[in-house]
């Protein structure tokens, strides 16, 4: 019935999440909330953890893709399930460091880091940099020479895949604003450049194709094409590199048309891959990366909202609308991105007609999800908006100067606030 494994119906016909009632979170913390179970979280981390000890003989480190979701919190479950950490700003890097966070366990990725970004990395010792483009690696040197280190570095590469995506969530094909292509000869110049200066060292290299992919098929491409450069690395340059990052992407289930793969299955297969290509070229299996973020907390959060006003246009459509929008959810003006939704306090009802569900927001297109088949819906219902736990609130905004909602994680039926439902005066806080 739900496209999440720790949504269930209780006795009253209420929503479940975890062991906690949808309805009471509601009432108890008010809405629009953010719930997240923190128990389906550790679960996926633990997947991935297990899958990559077991098919990389322990030669792998899943990083959580901190962007999905970066708080204090979230960090810090990544931590006790001893994931790494990838971080693409300074406020993430500044997120790991308050969470104590093992900084060498950090990578950081960005196509366009700041001084003040890579000043900022290596004073917290963030473990490893990936170098996006000539600029940053002739910055990031400088910068590593005033501090008196070496800093260990990867290169992001296009690996020239373009994945089945929406065209905003690729990122491997040569036409991308990420990294270094293989097809003109870039990548090959600037490690060459790199092993040229003083105060970097090339460790390995990173790709991403996209997000949201559902086929292994693409992440199986990148993998050999990665691997046949590490070995013309070697061939030309002499260069024998330890780590590869194979970034992350893996899809979820929003809706039920949507069929995944299982998890752990990527991993096995990708790394079916990896070993045969390994032999091919001649080389050593390095340290694989991986990075999931949207598929370890997306199924493990929801939104949950009060029902407004309802407005039946004849021969039009229904729109259905609640206390939030496109300043706590975004994708769906972002992308067409597609969520469910379930009545809370009516979850087991039969659905009859199709609905609109309309933010607050001054803008038309402030869709929350678009004809979706609910039960009768009554003004004061508490409505879930579901797989809402990644770049939901990573995304989220003051437009309209609304203030962001809080953020509740359930964990064996205890919910507690993570972040704070922000006040008008938290929106006037910078303003002089």
């Amino acid at each position: 019935m739900f496209v999440s494994e720790d949504l269930s119906v209780n006795e009253k016909n209420h929503l479940v999440i975890g062991e906690n009632d949808t309805v009471e979170l509601a009432k108890e913390f008010g809405t629009p909330l953010y719930v997240i179970d923190e128990d389906l979280i550790r679960k996926n981390m633990r997947i991935y953890k297990d899958a990559i000890d077991k098919y990389y003989d322990g030669n792998g480190l899943i990083l959580y893709a901190s962007k999905a979701l970066c708080t204090k919190y979230t960090v810090n479950i990544a931590k006790e399930e001893g994931l790494g950490c990838d971080v693409v700003s300074g406020g993430e890097i500044y997120t790991a460091l308050k969470s104590d966070f093992p900084m060498d366990k950090v990578y950081f990725h960005g196509n366009n880091k700041t001084v003040e970004e890579l000043e900022l990395a290596i004073s917290a010792g963030v473990g490893h940099i990936i170098v996006d483009n000539i600029y940053e690696l002739i910055s990031l040197n400088d910068i590593a020479k005033e501090h008196g280190i070496i800093q260990k570095i990867l290169f992001r590469i296009k690996p020239g895949i373009e994945a089945h995506t929406h065209t905003f969530i690729q990122t491997g094909q040569i036409d991308s604003k990420f990294g270094v292509a293989l097809e003109n000869g870039e990548a090959f110049e600037i490690i060459k450049a790199a092993m040229e200066l003083s105060n970097v060292k090339v460790e390995g290299l990173h790709c991403h194709i996209g997000s949201q992919i559902f086929e292994v098929e693409p992440f199986c491409d990148a993998a050999r094409v990665m691997m046949r450069f590490m070995g013309e690395l070697k061939d030309k340059f002499g260069l024998t590199l330890d780590k590869l990052n194979l970034g992350g992407g893996f899809g979820i289930k929003y809706t039920e048309e949507d069929d995944p793969l299982p998890y752990d299955e990527y991993i096995k297969t990708v790394s079916e891959t990896v070993k045969s290509a390994a032999k091919e070229y001649g080389i050593d299996i390095p340290m694989i990366l991986m990075e999931p973020g949207r598929s370890i907390v997306a199924p493990a959060g929801i939104t949950l909202y009060t029902v407004g006003g309802i407005k039946d246009i004849k021969n039009v459509r229904k729109y259905v609308s609640v206390d939030g929008g496109l300043g706590d959810n975004p994708r769906y003006i972002m992308y067409q991105a597609e969520h469910g939704a379930v009545v809370a306090n009516n979850a087991a009802a039969k659905p009859e007609e199709f609905v609109t569900v309309a933010g607050k927001c001054c803008e038309s297109g402030d869709l929350l999800v678009e004809n979706v088949k609910l039960p009768k819906v009554n003004v004061g219902d508490t409505l879930a908006v579901l797989s809402t736990g990644a770049y939901n609130y990573s995304m989220s905004s003051n437009y309209n100067r609304i203030p962001r909602p809080a953020m509740v994680a359930v964990s064996g039926g205890i919910a507690k606030t993570v972040v704070k439902r922000e006040t008008y005066d938290d929106l006037l806080r910078n303003d002089v």
